[in-house]
C-alpha cells in the first residue's frame, strides 16, 4: 500500500542509516584513541582489570625508583669498603715490613699515620643522599638498612611492600661512640708467642669516642718488640678478613638490587603488553570496518533519497 503519510520504506533506510553512523562514531572513536575499551561501558570487567593494572604499573614506577635509590647507596657503600680493603691490605705489607731486623719503625709508623687518617676520610665520605653506612658517629648503630624491593599484589587483591636488608654490622668501619662495633675500631684478640689463649688485643683506629677502646692501638716506636708486631699483624689479618666478608656480602646485596631492577623493568614491560592484549584496538581490522561502514553508509544514504523519491511518484497518478 502506497501512502503520502507514512513512508515505511525511508523510516527502515533513516533507521539502518543511524545503525551505520552509529557504528561509525564507534570504530572511529576506537581509531582516534587506540582502545577497543575506553570507558566501563564498553567492556567492565576489562576496564576494571585494565585499570587496576596500569595503577599497579604506576606503583612498580616507583619501586623502580626506590631500587635505584638503593643501588646508589650500596654502590657507595661497596666503593668505600673495597677502598678500606686495598689500605688495610698496605698497612699490612708495612707491617710486614716492620719485622724486619735494624728497619726504622717510627718511620713506618709515620705511614701508618696517614693510611689510617686515609681509612677514616674514606669512612666519612662514603655517603649518599645523607646516609652513610660506614661511618657512624651518633649513640645509635646503624642497625639494618631496608630498600623497598617490590610491589605485590595477592590473589585476593591485598598489596604488600617487600624490601631488601643489608645489616650495616658488615660493612661499618668506625663507629665513634661504641667503637666495637666499627671493623676499623673494635679490639681483635690474638695470640702473641708460643701459647694457645688469646693474650693481646689491638685495634686500628683511635676514633675518639665516649666509649674506650678495647685493648691496644696499632702504633709503631722505636721500642715495639717483634713479639708485638707480629700481635698486631695477626690482628690485622682478622680485620682484612672482616672487610673482605663485609664487602662480599655487600656486594652480593648489589647484585641483588641490580637483579630486581632489572625484573621490575621487565615485569612492567609485560604488565604493559597484558593490559594491551585486553584494550588495545586492532587498528587493522578497524581500518578495514571503517572502510566498510564508510560504504553503507553511502549506500544507505542513496536508499533513503529513493525511499523519499517514491512519494513523489504518486503525485503522477493525479496528473
Amino acid at each position: 500500500m502506497a501512502s503520502i503519510i507514512t513512508n515505511s520504506a525511508a523510516i527502515a533506510a533513516l533507521d539502518t542509516l543511524r545503525s551505520i553512523s552509529s557504528n561509525m562514531e564507534a570504530t572511529q572513536g576506537r581509531i582516534s584513541s587506540g582502545l577497543k575499551v575506553q570507558s566501563a561501558s564498553d567492556n567492565a570487567a576489562y576496564w576494571s582489570i585494565a585499570t587496576t593494572m596500569r595503577s599497579d604499573n604506576g606503583a612498580l614506577s616507583a619501586v623502580q625508583d626506590a631500587l635505584g635509590l638503593g643501588a646508589a647507596k650500596s654502590d657507595t657503600a661497596y666503593t668505600g669498603l673495597e677502598a678500606a680493603v686495598d689500605v688495610v691490605s698496605e698497612i699490612k705489607k708495612k707491617l710486614v715490613a716492620a719485622r724486619e731486623p735494624g728497619v726504622d719503625k717510627e718511620k713506618i709508623n709515620k705511614e701508618l699515620t696517614e693510611l689510617k687518617a686515609q681509612l677514616t676520610s674514606i669512612s666519612q665520605s662514603a655517603s649518599f643522599s645523607g646516609e652513610n653506612w660506614l661511618y657512624n658517629d651518633t649513640t645509635t648503630p646503624l642497625g639494618t638498612k631496608q630498600m623497598v624491593g617490590s610491589f605485590v599484589r595477592a590473589a585476593n587483591g591485598n598489596i604488600s611492600i617487600k624490601t631488601l636488608v643489608f645489616d650495616t654490622a658488615k660493612s661499618a668501619l668506625i663507629d665513634v661512640r661504641t667503637q666495637a662495633n666499627g671493623l676499623l675500631t673494635k679490639g681483635y684478640g690474638v695470640i702473641q708467642g708460643t701459647g694457645t689463649t688469646v693474650n693481646a688485643t689491638y685495634f686500628l683506629v683511635d676514633a675518639n669516642g665516649a666509649t674506650a677502646n678495647t685493648g691496644t692501638e696499632i702504633v709503631l716506636t722505636s721500642t715495639t718488640s717483634d713479639l708485638n708486631v707480629e700481635g698486631m699483624l695477626s690482628a690485622i689479618d682478622k680485620m682484612l678478613s672482616a672487610l673482605t666478608d663485609g664487602a662480599s656480602t655487600l656486594g652480593a646485596t648489589k647484585m641483588r638490587i641490580e637483579m630486581q631492577e632489572e625484573f621490575v623493568k621487565d615485569l612492567m614491560d609485560v604488565i604493559d603488553k597484558g593490559v594491551g592484549r585486553l584494550v588495545d584496538a586492532d587498528m587493522n581490522a578497524e581500518s578495514t570496518r571503517l572502510k566498510a561502514l564508510q560504504t553503507q553508509q553511502q549506500l544507505g544514504i542513496q536508499a533513503l533519497s529513493i525511499a523519499n523519491s517514491n512519494s513523489e511518484h504518486i503525485l503522477q497518478l493525479f496528473r
